[in-house]
């Protein structure tokens, strides 16, 4: 219900009709009694966000960013998380009081999946892909006691600023290209950050290695990646787990608590997922 009184929030990117967040935050509202506040889904590219905020009333109260939406938006709000700008994007922009304040989710979620699975402190980490959830990660990594890491991408040049965000945490990443990803292996933990089955060439060096999985990947579910690990009775953790906690945070950011129903918005989205397969 989104009338005069309600408050509404939803998620924004290209492409985003398959997006999960309107589920996840659906769940929340519901389990925490807020029966006037409403999430959608709403098509942006870069070059409309500027307008879309701009045309936003005050029954608005935050937003969710998804590519290629995140960097941008840091040029677009009146205050930033450190986080934020140490990461290089904001996934969440909180809408209060006539301002705009951007954040960061990404980097709470993927540290709180890996703790949730026991990975709390890896003392070495593969990265596989150079984008916005690698940085993310990277972070992550570093928040958790990581102190190096190798960045394995496609295009080393185009790396740096994701090499970066990791340094600023303090954390030691060398760049390397993936054809030299089985060189690199054992490590603690491989974290895949590549779209759709861009991993699959890597399944049979990485189970071998024994390595923990991290794989941003959350349907379709599992990847070869993740079944390989698997199979080979390594910890695997799927790209559901970071998307249901950045959504934990992003909705205690955007109402002003911190009772947000993590099982009921898990069992929703876990429902969700097995529909559409």
């Amino acid at each position: 219900m989104t009338g005069e009184t309600g408050r509404r929030a939803a998620v924004l990117g290209s492409p985003v009709a398959h997006s999960l967040s309107p589920v996840l935050h659906g769940a929340a509202y519901a389990a925490m009694g807020l029966d006037d506040w409403s999430y959608g889904a709403v098509e942006c590219g870069e070059d409309g966000l500027a307008a879309l905020l701009g045309g936003l009333g005050p029954e608005w109260a935050g937003l969710s960013l998804t590519m290629p939406l995140k960097r941008v938006a840091l040029d677009l709000v009146d205050t930033v998380s450190d986080l934020a700008v140490k990461v290089g994007g904001a996934n969440t922009i909180v809408l209060r009081d006539g301002r705009r304040h951007g954040d960061n989710t990404d980097v709470y979620g993927i540290e709180t999946a890996l703790a949730e699975a026991g990975l709390k402190a890896p003392a070495s980490a593969l990265v596989l892909g150079g984008g916005a959830t690698a940085a993310s990660a990277l972070a992550a990594l570093a928040r958790l006691g990581t102190h190096e890491a190798v960045l394995a991408v496609r295009a080393p040049e185009r790396a740096a600023g994701t090499a970066g965000v990791g340094e600023r945490f303090g954390l030691a990443v060398r760049v390397e290209t993936l054809d030299r990803v089985p060189a690199h292996l054992p490590a603690e933990l491989v974290v895949s950050t590549l779209p759709g089955r861009a991993a699959d060439a890597f399944a049979g060096p990485v189970a071998e290695s024994g390595a923990a999985l991290f794989d941003v990947v959350y349907a379709p579910w599992p990847t070869a990646l993740a079944a390989a690990v698997r199979r080979s009775g390594g910890t695997v953790v799927g790209g559901f787990a970071m998307l249901l906690h950045q959504a934990v945070r992003q909705v205690a950011l955007m109402t002003g608590r911190e009772d947000v129903p993590v099982a009921a918005m898990r069992a929703a989205g876990e429902a969700e997922l097995a529909r559409r397969a």
